[in-house]
This record gives structure tokens, sequence and C-alpha cells, in this order.
């Protein structure tokens, strides 16, 4: 794992601590924003092991879908995860008459945990 991998790997941690900590405060709507983001940022690092970067969250979508989700069907699960957190995210920040549900945020946290763990064992470190 290189140094930036790492790095995005403990940015995504952190994103995820503080999902976890907004949805504890009522704010669905943040948490699925910040477990979505804790998802990208894993989603960049893969992409790193190919020596990708995006500036445009499409093109890491999609890149990520190309590379890792048409050769590995857990990645592509995590693909999909990735898109639905996003789409919470989206509702969450820009709308006001739609509500993010606490069991959804809840999925969303989840899922980006399991993401940051597989990316882990996959990139080469050990969890902590």
């Amino acid at each position: 794992m290189t140094d930036k991998q790492r790095a995005l790997l403990d940015k995504a941690k952190k994103s995820l601590r503080f999902a976890e900590q907004n949805l504890l405060a009522g704010g669905p709507e943040f948490a699925s924003s910040r477990a979505y983001y804790s998802m990208f940022y894993v989603a960049e690092a893969f992409l790193l092991s190919k020596g990708l970067t995006f500036k445009k969250h499409s093109a890491v979508h999609s890149a990520f879908g190309l590379h890792f989700g048409n050769t590995d069907q857990t990645l592509r699960e995590f693909h999909h995860l990735m898109l639905t957190a996003q789409e919470s995210r989206m509702v969450g920040d820009y709308l006001t008459d739609d509500i993010v549900r606490d069991v959804d945020a809840a999925a969303h946290i989840e899922n980006a945990r399991r993401f940051i763990e597989l990316a882990e064992k996959m990139l080469g470190e050990a969890p902590n």
C-alpha cells in the first residue's frame, strides 16, 4: 500500500467516525453524506493501485466500475453500494423535502465499514 492509499483509507476512517457521530446526533442526512465520502475515498485508493486519479466523482465511479466492478463480484457489490449512498448524499445535501431515514444511513455506515475492511485486506494493510 502506498502512502497516498494509506492516507485515503485514514480519511475514509475519519469520515466514517463522523458519519457514526452524525447518526447518533440525529442527522441521518449528514451521516449518509459522510458514509458516502468514506466509500468514495476507498474507491480512490483502489484506483491508485492502477495509477489512476480523477477530479470528478462521476469519473471515479465509472473507473471503479470498469476496473474493479467488472472483475470482482464483491467489488461490483461495493460499487453499487457506493452509488446508492451517493443518492442518499444528494438527497440529504441538496433537497429539503426528502428525508434520509436513520435505517438507510445506518446501512450506508455499515457498508462503508465493510468497504474499508476489504480495502485494507486487498491493498495490503491489516485492519487496526
